[in-house]
């Protein structure tokens, strides 16, 4: 999360490499820098003497090696991106401020602000660190030397800090380009399985002809022969459109670009936490259901009991028995000597408003956490492409570790889980009688056992 260079994924318009001397440092064979230079020299800025005289920039990335196949993961490193300037937008970071850290991860996270604002920008820092080494690894890739090995110029700006001068960058302008890009090589891949199943089934029906001694002939196997080769071209066609056929050089500098931009975006918003906060320790004491694996068992749970809540009287009959082999052994534990019947008279409506209280504010969280574990890597460029061009794209719409269940406390969360399911066990109650004023005779048949329309929660399970 930060600020973002002027909205989001707007222009950046601040300079980002550092104060050079003379010529700036691109190969070992290039001229060297002042030794009294301290700042990060960006590996792509122009040289006064290029390397190789007489050839313009675009020449030299036209003769650089293809991404061909690497397409889709580029695609993927590239969503990355767009994703975390999008989340560093200052709307975002007012989302965050006034909005998340106010919301219910305050009842199983922490109530101290501050705590959960440094959750945050570590998650940022983190995610930060991921895109930079998928950057740094294409560059390796390049068949231009001047790209290899840019760890050491990406170290250098954390050292630098916001005050150095830096590479004009239109930030807005790059990632709307790459996201371009991104969103054909989408196509690309959807369109490249299409023509691998219409190959499959074309074959399948040669092979069918043969075993049959039929001739390769007919007005079927004609328009099925067109069909394939519509779809061979359509492939040839998003391959020239899409990252395919671009040229690593051209794509790593414009990743580069994007990310010093974001780490300027980052030491805006956060100072100098934004480079410290990466090593913290993010609990202490009771253990994080992120730590242990459990968020998204923990998510499942939660929506199980959001399902029954809504519908405590025409839910699936095993939902009930799903939810209660589910549910941690300190909650089941803690059911077993729990008075289900306690003396309060509460009425449906109030023990529902009590049921609606807690998920109003835990459900959000369950669901985040599920769909930040649907996507995979495909799905997230697939996806982002589509959102980016999206005029309100908040860290709402693309929620952030701390709006899931990766902080929460575990003892806190298996205190809200038991006390939603003995609520749940009341409305359930309650709604029978309500339903049923009178107890009927279960329904028997010669042929059947009779319906049993007792709570489930009563039965023993081991």
């Amino acid at each position: 999360m930060g600020a973002a260079c002027s909205g989001g994924v707007a222009k950046c318009n601040d300079k980002v490499a550092g104060k050079t001397t003379g010529k700036p440092v691109l190969t070992e064979a290039s001229a060297p820098t002042s030794p009294t230079s301290t700042t990060a020299t960006p590996p792509w800025s122009k040289p006064k003497q290029p390397i190789w005289a007489g050839q313009s920039f675009k020449k030299r990335l036209g003769s650089g090696k293809k991404i061909s196949i690497l397409a889709f993961e580029v695609a993927n490193t590239i969503a990355k991106g767009a994703n975390l300037l999008q989340s560093l937008s200052e709307e975002n970071i007012q989302v965050l401020r006034k909005e998340i850290l106010h919301s219910g991860v305050q009842q199983l996270v922490s109530t101290d602000t501050k705590e959960l604002l440094s959750f945050a920008t570590a998650d940022t820092r983190l995610e930060y660190e991921v895109f930079l080494r998928e950057v740094i690894r294409f560059g390796d890739l390049c068949k231009d030397i001047q790209w290899h090995n840019l760890g050491p110029y990406f170290s250098k700006l954390d050292s630098d800090g916001p005050s150095r001068k830096q590479l004009k960058v239109d930030a807005d302008k790059t990632i709307r380009e790459l996201t371009m890009l991104s969103w054909h090589t989408s196509e690309l891949y959807h369109e490249m399985n299409a023509y691998k199943r219409f190959e499959e089934d074309y074959r399948r029906q040669l092979k069918e002809m043969e075993s049959l001694n039929l001739p390769r002939q007919g007005d079927y196997l004609t328009a099925f022969d067109s069909e394939l080769k519509e779809q061979r071209k359509l492939v040839r066609s998003l391959k020239k459109k899409s990252l395919w056929s671009r040229n690593f050089e051209e794509i790593v500098k414009k990743l580069s670009d994007v990310g010093t931009c974001i780490h300027k975006a980052i030491w805006e918003a956060f100072g100098n936490n934004g480079i410290t906060l990466i090593s913290m320790e993010h609990s202490k004491g009771s253990p994080r259901l992120g730590e242990t694996g459990l968020a998204l068992h923990y998510a499942n749970i939660i929506s199980k009991i959001n399902i029954i809540a809504t519908r405590p009287s025409s839910h699936a009959p095993n939902l009930r028995d799903q939810l209660y082999r589910a549910l941690p052994t300190s909650v089941k534990m803690a059911l077993r000597s729990r008075n289900l019947y306690p003396n309060e008279r509460l009425s449906i409506i109030q023990v529902k408003h009590e049921v609606e209280k807690i998920l109003k504010w835990l459900v959000p969280l369950a669901r985040n956490t599920i769909k930040a574990q649907r996507f995979g890597w495909v799905g997230e460029w697939a996806r982002t492409s589509n959102e980016f061009n999206k005029k309100s794209s908040t860290a709402i719409n693309n929620p952030i570790c701390i709006q899931t269940l990766y902080y929460a406390d575990k003892e806190k969360t298996d205190e809200y889980i038991l006390k939603l399911v003995t609520l749940l066990y009341r409305v359930i109650s309650l709604t029978r009688h309500r339903d049923h004023a009178f107890r009927p005779l279960p329904l028997q048949s010669p042929n059947r056992t009779a319906l049993d329309f007792t709570p489930r929660w009563s039965i023993s399970y081991p």
